[in-house]
């Protein structure tokens, strides 16, 4: 076995692969920023839209700026008829990820490219990307629930606009703001997975849709974006929070884990999901039906309760997914659809990363330890003996 005496960091944990200045992730004291704009200020005071600009344009928008930027995206809303088209012959029993990645993929070729086939990779690009997500997602939705889509209007936040295009009502006030909210939360968290994903394809000199392609397959799995659905499951399976800790001791007991608990880079609890836990409170109340807020409120204190008497002193936090998932519920969007929600939103922070990459690249090309045979002589085929497979 050959080995090269490098130290090899699986998953890259620890390992600074670049600098960016869109947001900081301090794991130890539990604290995001968005171009030093802490998370706890945002999350309560600005729009979805501010933090968009924040991120795109680099400082927080003036009110004409703002303005100007609204009605940018809301003229960007519409996606072209044939996508559309293409979505209605899609069986109705596809996954919403693929469906939305598919079709965010497709809109490169209504984008115009030069002479090299490139597409412009720009602000407005970006803002077309972002613009576009949630109409994407709305449509399919109502597609395959046998609905005809219901076109975006200009007039609408984005958050309402979204909410408004699944249903065709304009939604409360209170639902609003927390879809907002979650917006502004998910918006970005530096070089996260699917942001890496979407950087290291820019480097390449690839256009801007290609890169969010590529961020959206990377988001798709269950230790990334796809981690919200799965704690939405667990609340599914744990039914009523009087069963909570019978459930934690059930997983534990398996030697499995409870989605939504625990962060690779928190060591304390997640700055996100305090809002999130509030917006879930407050959803649930508005309502008028605590359940998905009870169950995972039970759960959380469960989960620490049972870590004390195992490891007593250590705790586990609750992370972004965790109460991600009883906002969504209580806002009647399908378990399966949660990571494009989460897609809607982290659009702003991967259109921000694609730019900042292009405007000082270099190809992302990291190395790799080898620890395969050693070099040997090539066997001619009439001299070579079946193996076992892996052998």
């Amino acid at each position: 076995m050959a080995t090269t005496g490098l130290v090899v960091d699986r998953g890259l944990e620890g390992v600074v692969v670049g600098s960016t200045l869109l947001s900081n992730v301090e794991g130890q004291i539990g604290r995001l920023t968005y171009r030093g704009y802490d998370i706890d200020d945002l999350a309560p005071n600005a729009t979805f839209e501010e933090v968009t600009h924040l991120l795109l344009y680099g400082h927080l928008p003036t009110a004409e700026e703002l303005e100007s930027l609204k009605r940018e995206i809301g003229a960007r809303r519409m996606i072209p008829e044939p996508l559309i088209n293409s979505m209605q012959r899609v069986p109705k029993t596809a996954w919403p990820m693929d469906v939305l990645r598919t079709v965010t993929s497709g809109l490169a070729l209504f984008s115009p490219v030069n002479q090299r086939g490139e597409h412009v990779s720009d602000v407005h690009s970006a803002i077309e990307l972002i613009a576009k997500m949630p109409t994407i997602l709305a449509a399919w939705d109502r597609i395959r629930r046998g609905l005809e889509p219901i076109e975006p209007r200009t007039d609408l936040s984005h958050a309402a606009n979204f909410l408004y295009m699944r249903t065709g009502k304009v939604p409360s006030d209170i639902e609003e703001d927390a879809l907002d909210t979650y917006f502004v939360l998910l918006a970005d968290h530096s070089y996260n997975a699917s942001t890496f994903s979407a950087r290291v394809t820019a480097s390449t000199r690839s256009d801007i849709y290609a890169a969010i392609t590529a961020a959206l397959a990377t988001l798709e799995g269950d230790l990334h974006g796809g981690a919200a659905s799965a704690a939405f499951n667990t609340l599914l399976e744990v039914g009523t929070k009087d069963r909570a800790e019978t459930y934690v001791r059930e997983v534990l007991a398996r030697g499995e884990r409870i989605m939504g608990m625990g962060h690779r880079e928190y060591k304390v609890r997640d700055p996100r999901a305090r809002h999130l836990e509030a917006m879930a409170k407050q959803l649930s109340a508005y309502r008028g039906d605590s359940r998905w807020y009870d169950i995972a409120r039970s759960l959380e204190d469960a989960s620490n309760k049972v870590l004390q008497e195992e490891k007593p002193g250590k705790k586990i936090y609750a992370n972004v997914d965790f109460y991600t998932a009883p906002v969504l519920a209580d806002l009647a969007i399908a378990g399966d659809e949660f990571t494009c929600l989460f897609a809607c939103a982290r659009t702003a922070g991967w259109t921000a990363h694609v730019l900042e990459q292009l405007s000082d690249n270099r190809l992302i090309r990291p190395q790799a330890t080898y620890v395969g045979p050693a070099p040997g002589p090539f066997v001619p085929i009439s001299d070579r003996r079946a193996q076992a497979i892996g052998a």
